[in-house]
Formats: structure tokens, C-alpha cells, sequence
């Protein structure tokens, strides 16, 4: 499993314009778990893996409408729509349905 997390971790910085320490951040780990991770010299538990799947969906949705430092800018901002909230925050908090709820409006259309 580890590989695929390395595989999963490296799609978050290359696609999503992330780095260690947002990842890091959003998981609520240290950079170190995350370059242990990234190496495959150890792996995420369970929640925390299914979090970072969650983020690399958002990053995946994000990628059809920004580049990855546009999408890492998106992540970081807080947003109207998110009642002010950043997106990153709510990823840790595990209220990523809002987020992607945001992400929908996009898809239609909508300002965000």
C-alpha cells in the first residue's frame, strides 16, 4: 500500500501544486511522516489514507479548471462560498462534501 500512497503523494504535488507541508498540514502529521510516506519507508493509517484519497479527488476536480499552482492558491483561499472558510481546512476537518460541493459550482458554472 505504501506505493500507492508514494504514487498518490506525488500526484498531489505534481497535479495539485501542494507540497509537503500542505499535505502535511491538511493530514495533521509532520513534514517527515510525509517524506516517510512519499519514500515508502512507512504508511498512513487507515483515516488518513482515506483523507488523502479525498484530497487527491478534490486536486483531480480542481485540475480540469486551474494548473496546480492555481488549484494550490484555490486550496488555500478562503472562499464566499465555504461561509469564508478555507478549503484545506475543511479536507482536515473531514468536510470534504462542501468542498466538492464548491467544485460542482464551478462545473455549472458558477462564480467562485
Amino acid at each position: 500500500m505504501s506505493g500507492a500512497v508514494a504514487r498518490i503523494l506525488d500526484q498531489l504535488k505534481t497535479g495539485g501544486g501542494l507540497q509537503g507541508k500542505d499535505i502535511a498540514n491538511i493530514m495533521d502529521v509532520s513534514t517527515a511522516t510525509v517524506s516517510r510516506w512519499s519514500s515508502g519507508k512507512s504508511a498512513p493509517g487507515l483515516e488518513t489514507q482515506t483523507r488523502i484519497a479525498g484530497l487527491r479527488y478534490v486536486v483531480e476536480r480542481l485540475s480540469d479548471f486551474y494548473t496546480p499552482d492555481e488549484a494550490r492558491l484555490w486550496l488555500h483561499a478562503a472562499h464566499p462560498m465555504l461561509s469564508g472558510e478555507r478549503a484545506i481546512d475543511l479536507i482536515h476537518a473531514g468536510r470534504i462534501q462542501e468542498v466538492l460541493g464548491v467544485i460542482d459550482s464551478l462545473e455549472s458554472g458558477a462564480y467562485v
